[in-house]
């Protein structure tokens, strides 16, 4: 089996194989090579729908090139728990932060979202972040405070005073009752379309069918993320293993 770093004709197969909708199980057994290492190619540059054989040797070129000029670190491979395989939770996080990127998170606040996600804790301190994604603070201080802007984290404090980051049950539900506003909004400037253009107007319908339509979807948005809250919110014994330990009397 071959190893080491993949060749530019291997990049060529890769991206045959993705126009021919291949499996990357298959693309790999045609290589010879790990399905990993053919998942982790692919979604480090671009994912299957984006992927090019040229950039990706170039960005790899590049990145041996910056590795070079940089002074080498100490590997600081973290344990797995539960018998996890890394390099699967490795390609495992690589494949959602550019599910995240792809739907319009910058790909430093994607990197750091996956990593909380994917911790059995749910929460991460900065410097575990910096450790983690071999990144600077001053990165993770800007993903960080993009993500809680967007209300898909919130800061916490452990028993020693040190800021966290979390992400919780509650998270999605803040983020699709964002996305009913949103559409509430859309539905209002609609209609005030409707106002400028003249009512009974082609252009003026068109918009008053946008704003009921927004109306719609977001109402029943809200009202299935309200429903789901409820439905799937965590048990008494579920909620004591989360929630922090009491703070001490004084």
């Amino acid at each position: 089996m071959p190893g080491g770093r993949l060749t530019q004709q291997e990049r060529q197969q890769i991206a045959l194989g993705l126009a021919d909708d291949l499996a990357y199980a298959e693309i790999a057994r045609r290589l010879e090579r790990p399905t990993s290492t053919v998942t982790r190619e692919v979604m480090r540059n671009g994912g299957p729908t984006a992927y090019r054989s040229d950039l990706a040797h170039r960005a790899t070129e590049r990145r041996t090139h910056q590795r070079r000029q940089t002074a080498p670190r100490a590997p600081q491979e973290p344990q797995q728990p539960h018998g996890r395989d890394p390099e699967a939770v490795r390609a495992y996080e690589e494949t959602f932060t550019t599910l995240f990127t792809q739907q319009g998170v910058p790909r430093m606040a994607s990197r750091v979202l996956s990593s909380i996600f994917t911790t059995d804790a749910g929460s991460l301190s900065a410097s575990e972040l910096v450790q983690r994604l071999q990144v600077s603070p001053a990165s993770v201080s800007k993903a960080t405070t993009f993500l809680a802007d967007q209300g898909l984290i919130r800061k916490d404090r452990d028993e020693r005073r040190r800021e966290r980051y979390v992400v919780d049950n509650d998270v999605w539900f803040q983020s699709m009752a964002a996305a009913a506003r949103a559409n509430t909004l859309l539905s209002e400037t609609a209609r005030q379309g409707v106002g400028v253009l003249g009512p009974g107007t082609p252009a003026a319908e068109r918009l008053e069918n946008i704003a009921r339509f927004m109306d719609f979807v977001g109402e029943a948005l809200l009202r299935a993320a309200e429903q789901a809250r409820e439905i799937l919110k965590p048990g008494p014994e579920s909620a004591e293993a989360v929630s922090p330990p009491p703070a001490p009397a004084p």
